[in-house]
């Protein structure tokens, strides 16, 4: 586990994307994570809701479903996934900032709250599916992340969790030029191992169902965010007095995730987990665990 040598708590995630909330949206527009490309002529747009697609379909959703976003952002991932597959969303941010804005581009059947999904006051059992999409970083209680998924879900529900990874083998420079400045600037209170999430995935009772690293197929992401920074700086007089007085600096981080990924210090993985039926079954007939690279 990659820790950086500052504390990270839900007060200063908050803090981070409420003072970025303007160059987020600007950079990273209203779904705030990676974009997934399949052939390589994808929009940016494309790729962004390919990923939510990928997501909706790793949990196999069906029409009226209580599902939970955990690390909701300002919503669009919940509001896709609410229309495409006709289920009830609740989501979780920490950011006033990203709800308020949520809150003014509402969908029916989602519900967006600010709290802390560490006390997320969700009733033991109930709901289908869960889906996290770049949040667990942010957590700083990680087993205690997938204990409260594992909790909250039905028996026979699933979880997707889409994640920023520390490469198994990473260490001297990379950890320490790349990964640990990443943690400080992004506000990411550790960042883990894909042997790590699995670990701490199946401690808390899940099943692991599958797992594929779409770290080439993320990559192109951070390309077209430090273009769209660099335009905006030259552009925006706003965007360049945040930019350069804020006190979140993850800005700087954007040509080290370039080069993380470049240099293996950085996986995205995808999980898919699954908690065990009512009859003890920890999956349903048919399924097996995948483990891809790409």
């Amino acid at each position: 586990m990659i820790v950086p040598d500052i504390s990270q708590n839900a007060v200063a995630v908050a803090d981070h994307y409420d003072e970025l909330d303007p160059i987020y949206r600007r950079v990273w527009g209203e779904h705030v994570h990676h974009g997934l490309w399949a052939t390589g002529h994808e929009t940016p747009g494309e790729a962004v809701e390919a990923l939510v697609d990928t997501v909706g379909d790793r949990l196999a959703l069906m029409p009226g479903q209580a599902c939970v976003d955990i690390g909701c952002g300002y919503g669009s991932t919940a509001r896709r996934l609410a229309v495409n597959y006709g289920v009830r969303v609740t989501g979780f941010t920490l950011s006033a900032e990203q709800a308020c804005y949520a809150a003014a581009h509402s969908a029916p059947g989602v519900d967006i709250q600010v709290r802390d999904w560490l006390d997320n006051g969700l009733a033991d059992a109930s709901v289908d599916a869960a889906w996290a999409i770049e949040s667990s970083e942010h957590m700083v209680d990680k087993p205690g992340f997938f204990a409260e998924a594992h909790r909250v879900l039905a028996p026979g529900g699933r979880l997707v969790v889409c994640a920023w990874l520390a490469g198994t083998d990473a260490n001297g420079w990379k950890v320490r030029h790349l990964l640990e400045p990443i943690c400080r600037e992004g506000r990411l209170p550790s960042l883990g191992t894909r042997e790590e999430y699995e670990a701490m995935a199946r401690a808390a009772g899940f099943l692991v169902d599958g797992y594929e690293d779409v770290s080439r197929r993320v990559t192109r992401t951070w390309p077209i965010c430090a273009g769209r920074l660099v335009k905006a700086l030259l552009v925006d007089r706003e965007t360049r007095r945040l930019a350069l007085g804020a006190r979140n600096l993850f800005v700087l981080s954007i040509p080290r995730m370039i080069l993380a990924y470049r240099t293996g210090a950085m996986r995205y993985g995808i999980f898919t987990l699954s908690k065990a039926g009512k009859d003890g079954a920890l999956h349903e007939p048919g399924t097996s665990t995948e483990q891809k690279q790409a």
